[in-house]
């Protein structure tokens, strides 16, 4: 964490050239601690009081075979003295260390970007596996880039020579090497990574000496080594800011802390039943070390039995909460309309990711928006909310605890793979500012004759919460067909019809208290609305920013309650001439779009994987002011660069 108490503009000292924004990409073999090394560049960052965004890509197998290409790991981040609401759309800076990592991100690399190679790994055999037939840096293949190549894995080892580690241990420092260069070029202190370190291998002293020793040497490097032209010292000040304490976090620890939050503010203790499943096994390791705010975590032997404990938590008087991703939630989809028809709170969280089934287990996308909204048999509706970063995960985690407790149901909260994974700074909030929604519980009889009636629905529809136990108020649900009030059995067509009617009625209630949909960029009304939802926010945003400073009238709006939608959003929308809509699927909110105010949205699909890049979206906005008609939308063409093609698809 950071306290930022005042921000001022700083000037770029000697032998340092200033920058507004950086994108720096390391890439490595799986074992080679990107995502580690990236980890510990964006504490360092946010420690210097810059914005950021970061993206972390890696390979869906476990451990794929060394220095393949398949096996390729990526960490990137942009950050910069301004707001960043991406990871960037190409990185000006790529740390290459062997072969295959230079081979599946050279292309994203901006012309004249710089790229830094470890020469140690490239010999014959790590040539051969990222199948290249001659050495790229020697046969002038990257030409268009800045190159910096030398042998990191031999000065790693001189560095950690001393500490009498073995080849292979001592070569894991590599990681450590690589970000005290980085330290040095964008002129971050090394103190908060060197505690870090001996924090880390408090019990293994002289691993924790080896990695300070490895990221010293590094530093050094920069400092000393008399390199001409590529390599050079950049001074990005820090982002404007208001005074607070501030931290890194994380979409995951965003679900997570939000989700105690709101059981805090519901006054009631959690209960969250998960199964492991990428990407949402995160959420379960940071809720088990919150005991001590009356969390109880359960791993489960599979997701059916994960939802049914916290719907059993849920019956018992606690906030229920589950997990998963697509794949897990099609298997929770039955439990999902028990929960519905108990009329119990509960926050399901779905990690989204490519699919269908199995899918692209590590990258990103935003296909199960139907699932969330349609996906169970029978007429079972349910609220619906979906985070646009990692930051506002934690407000929405809060959200849907609110919601779910105030109106006795079920709700689905959307994050992907791209939230859960990626990080940005968050102002960590004053909690005296939020309001308490406490849960109510039925404390004595509610029907004539002190009969208890379970589903007696107050004005907004809702049925009262009763803890089993309670004296005097025995009383039966179940996921069978009930009768009004009493909870009796009913089949018969009258019963269903009134309870079907008002199962929906209480949802569509829950758009009387979310807020107004407001246009986060632009005006309301003109020529061109795009509408979002989810973490397409970033691009979004800044493409908009782009279009409208080259004086298109181009708007954003960005949507947080999915369903029920907001109650003037129709209205909102029809003062635009044209709306679109980009997407990581085939179009699933235009579709819901055009189902509920017959909007005539235009879809922009993309389901490579990867989030949108700046470019792309700024490209489908010029289109509707191009005059070339029936050009607009589509598919956004699959882009290599950002990512890498499969082993039999590289050139």
């Amino acid at each position: 964490m950071a306290t930022i108490s005042s921000v001022t503009d700083s000037q770029a000292g000697p032998g340092k050239q200033a920058a507004e924004a950086v994108v720096v990409r390391f890439a490595g073999d799986s074992g080679d601690g990107m995502q580690l090394t990236g980890g510990q560049f964006t504490l360092s960052t946010a420690l210097a009081g810059n914005d950021l965004a970061t993206f972390p890509d890696f390979p869906a197998e476990i451990r794929a075979p060394q220095g393949t290409l398949f096996g390729v790991s990526a960490f990137q981040i942009n950050f910069g003295s301004s707001e960043i609401t991406t990871a960037g759309d190409a990185p000006d800076v790529l740390v290459a260390m062997n072969p295959a990592a230079l081979k599946t991100n050279i292309q994203a690399l901006k012309p004249g970007g710089l790229v830094i190679v470890d020469t140690g790994e490239f010999n014959k055999r790590n040539l051969e596996k990222a199948k290249y037939e001659a050495d790229p840096v020697e046969d002038g293949s990257l030409a268009r880039w800045d190159v910096l190549a030398f042998d990191i894995s031999a000065l790693t080892m001189e560095a950690v020579k001393p500490f009498g580690l073995g080849n292979k241990e001592a070569l894991r420092c590599k990681n450590m090497w690589t970000l005290g260069l980085a330290l040095w070029m964008f002129d971050r202190d090394r103190q908060p990574l060197v505690d870090w370190l001996n924090a880390r291998f408090a019990q293994h002293p002289v691993l924790a000496q080896a990695n300070v020793a490895a990221l010293n040497a590094g530093h050094a490097y920069g400092e000393t080594a008399e390199l001409a032209g590529p390599l050079r010292k950049q001074h990005i000040d820090p982002v404007p800011a208001e005074p607070g304490l501030y931290r890194t976090i994380t979409g995951a620890e965003a679900v997570s802390l939000g989700l105690v939050a709101g059981a805090q503010l519901a006054d009631l203790p959690m209960f969250f039943g998960g199964y492991p499943i990428t990407p949402a096994s995160a959420i379960l390791h940071h809720l088990v070390k919150m005991k001590e705010f009356g969390v109880t975590t359960f791993q489960a032997e599979d997701e059916i039995a994960a939802i049914c404990a916290a719907i059993g938590a849920s019956y018992a008087g606690q906030l229920g909460v589950t997990s998963s991703s697509g794949p897990g939630l099609a298997l929770k989809g039955e439990a999902m309309g028990l929960a519905i028809m108990t009329e119990l709170p509960l926050v399901i969280v779905n990690s989204q990711r490519g699919g269908p089934s199995t899918g692209l287990p590590t990258k990103t996308e935003q296909s199960d928006l139907y699932q969330a909204v349609y996906g169970r048999n029978g007429d079972a509706p349910l609220p619906v909310i979906a985070a646009r970063s990692p930051a506002d995960a934690f407000a929405c985690a809060i959200e849907a605890c609110r919601i779910a407790t105030q109106f006795m149901t079920p709700v689905i909260l959307l994050t992907d793979g791209y939230i859960g994974n990626a990080s940005e700074p968050w102002k960590v909030p004053d909690p005296a500012t939020f309001t308490p929604f406490p849960a109510h519980f039925l404390e004595g009889p509610n029907g004539p004759d002190e009969t208890v009636l379970p589903y007696k629905r107050d004005a907004r529809g809702v049925r009262p919460w009763i803890r089993p136990g309670t004296e005097g108020l025995m009383h039966r649900i179940g996921g069978i067909e009930k009768a009004l009030g009493s909870g009796n059995i009913d089949y018969s067509p009258t019963a269903h019809q009134a309870q079907t009617d008002a199962r929906k009625a209480r949802i569509d209630g829950v758009a009387r208290t979310i807020p107004a949909q407001d246009v986060c960029l632009g005006t309301d009304g003109g020529t061109l609305a795009v509408v979002g939802w989810g973490s397409t926010f970033g691009p979004i945003h800044q493409a908009v920013r782009r279009a409208r400073r080259r004086g298109l009238d181009v708007s954003h709006v960005h949507v947080r309650h999915v369903w029920p939608l907001p109650e003037n959003l129709g209205d909102l929308l029809a003062r635009f001439d044209k709306v679109l809509v980009p997407e990581m699927n085939t179009g699933q909110f235009k579709t819901v779009l055009r189902d509920r105010f017959l909007i005539d949205a235009v879809p922009l699909s993309k389901t490579s994987g990867q989030p949108f890049a700046i470019a792309e979206l700024e490209e489908a906005i010029g289109r509707f002011f191009d005059g070339i008609p029936d050009n607009e939308g589509g598919e956004v063409p699959v882009n290599d660069t950002q990512l890498p093609a499969p082993e039999s698809e590289q050139p």
